[in-house]
């Protein structure tokens, strides 16, 4: 019989290899067949039409506003989160009283599912017995309908999910921190060096490991973005703030249109892949300049 020490250690990923296949590789594939057909979600019945659902993506408009809105959710969430973060990490990396407490703050909305945070921010933002119209009427002002411009919610969708996973940069950005010997500062401060000079020519270039995969997790989360454009807007008014995500629910469910949603989704995917490897790519060559 034989032992089972000598079962190859290869064997060992057969598990997530087949996890792998059942959850990531086998729907890849069908959603590749099924943006060939016109496929309405439901029916037993299909047809393949080729590339017509590819080529009415480039002549749809809603497509090209949620595109737009997708680099700005990734672009506009990855620069805050990032500024926002490495100024949280500095404040917090150096021991005092309270700096557990102030740590578990900021990071506690991360812990909290996007849904859920957008229906939270929602009642601040509402219109009626919304909790930021409530200060603006108690020092007199008139209330705002918020999210009824669309470029206006855009960007405020982006502070909400910007506020709720900064706590994840300010962790990365503490530990790339407390990787940087704390001689170097010291020594810059002994020569003259003023902290914004030693913020800029040692800190922020030492930390750029921590801030590369600090920004392509960023990035990839901004550029799927959907819960909270799910529970704040729907993706209204009318469809101004949808993002590729939420155009493939839409697509699927309220359109009934599933081919042509799969092939916003094969777009989506390619163009996740190519934007996180570009930024991927820039960063790394960064680093390998510092060494």
């Amino acid at each position: 019989m034989r032992k089972r020490k000598d079962i190859p250690i290869d064997l060992l990923y057969l598990p997530a290899l087949v996890l792998l296949a059942a959850f990531v590789l086998y729907p890849l594939i069908s959603g590749i067949q099924i943006s060939f057909t016109n496929w309405n979600g439901y029916s037993p019945r299909f047809k393949y039409v080729g590339l017509a659902n590819y080529k009415k993506m480039f002549h749809d408009k809603m497509f090209y506003t949620a595109l737009k809105n997708t680099l700005i959710y990734g672009i506009g969430s990855t620069t805050l989160q990032t500024v926002i973060g490495i100024s949280y990490a500095l404040l917090l990396q150096k021991k005092f009283h309270g700096q557990t407490l102030a740590r578990v703050v900021i990071y506690l909305p991360a812990m909290i599912a996007s849904l859920i945070m957008g229906y939270i921010s929602y009642f601040l933002v509402q219109y009626n017995n919304g909790a930021i119209n409530d200060v603006v009427k108690l020092f007199g002002g008139a209330p705002v309908d918020w999210m009824a411009d669309g470029k206006r919610a855009v960007w405020i969708i982006v502070l909400i999910n910007s506020l709720q996973f900064v706590g994840k940069t300010m962790i990365v950005m503490i530990a790339g921190l407390q990787g940087i010997p704390e001689s170097y500062d010291e020594a810059a401060a002994i020569d003259g060096a003023g902290y914004g000079q030693r913020l800029r020519h040692i800190t922020l270039p030492l930390l750029l490991p921590a801030i590369t995969t600090s920004v392509i997790l960023n990035l990839i989360g901004g550029l799927k973005l959907f819960g909270i454009i799910l529970s704040t807007t729907s993706g209204g008014p009318g469809y101004s703030s949808h993002s590729l995500s939420t155009l493939i629910n839409y697509l699927y469910f309220q359109n009934q249109n599933a081919g042509y949603s799969a092939a916003v989704g094969m777009f989506m995917f390619l163009f996740i892949m190519v934007i996180s490897t570009f930024v991927r790519n820039f960063f790394e060559r960064k680093v390998a300049g510092l060494s």
